[in-house]
């Protein structure tokens, strides 16, 4: 169901809300791509809804464009609007969410995916998350300005264009604690099954599979 959540600055944005379907654990953020709350983003939430969790989706392009969903075909338009959103607001909106669930009881995980697992490693930085795990999290050097408060777990692909050996290199030297597993065969996208030609079934299923046990031990 959607919902709204307030930041601290008064912005109001829709939030897709999935409750827990099984005994209660906590709650998890889910940190869009660039495409916005898409059905597939739902899908995941649901997943872990099964596995007890409470999932909140946050619209993080709401400040530029209320309710953008935009299709896998036209990246283009979806990285525009996250080149004309702002870190420390679009950090807000995370917080915002993250505070929603935590009053719901529990601890929080953020998850995020793309622009979104970049902002999931920023959000074990500064904000209130029990841990956090990004997949293919992009922009990796423009978050090598702070120490990680909470543990983090990345999924990446062995083939990602967009994360090249060196930048995940950097990474692993900037926050040596962050665990990190790549995956041969797999580039960006390899967990989303709603892109086909980007989508690694065996990759997607192991990664799912870790971040979940990674979650299941922090929250």
């Amino acid at each position: 169901m959607m919902i709204e959540v307030t930041a601290a600055d008064g912005h109001v944005l829709d939030c897709w809300l999935v409750e827990a379907e099984a005994t209660r654990r906590g709650g998890i953020v889910i940190l869009q791509e660039i495409f916005g709350v898409t059905d597939q983003l739902k899908g995941v939430a649901a997943r872990f809804a099964k596995a007890g969790y409470d999932v909140a989706i946050p619209a993080l392009f709401d400040r530029q464009q209320k309710g953008a969903v935009i299709p896998f075909a036209e990246a283009p338009k979806g990285r525009d609007l996250m080149l004309a959103s702002d870190l420390d607001t679009v950090m807000k909106d995370v917080d915002a969410t993250v505070a929603m669930l935590a009053a719901r009881g529990g601890k929080v995980a953020a998850l995020g995916f793309c622009w979104g697992g970049g902002l999931a490693i920023r959000a074990a930085q500064v904000s209130d998350v029990a841990c956090a795990v990004p997949f293919y999290g992009t922009r990796l050097d423009a978050y090598q300005i702070a120490p990680l408060t909470a543990p983090v777990q990345g999924h990446w692909g062995a083939e990602d264009s967009h994360v090249p050996p060196a930048m995940l290199d950097a990474a692993r030297t900037y926050w040596p604690e962050m665990e990190v597993f790549t995956y041969d065969g797999a580039g960006h996208a390899f967990a989303n099954d709603a892109r086909p030609a980007d989508y690694v079934a065996a990759a997607a299923d192991q990664a799912f599979a870790r971040a979940a046990e990674f979650i299941g031990q922090h929250v």
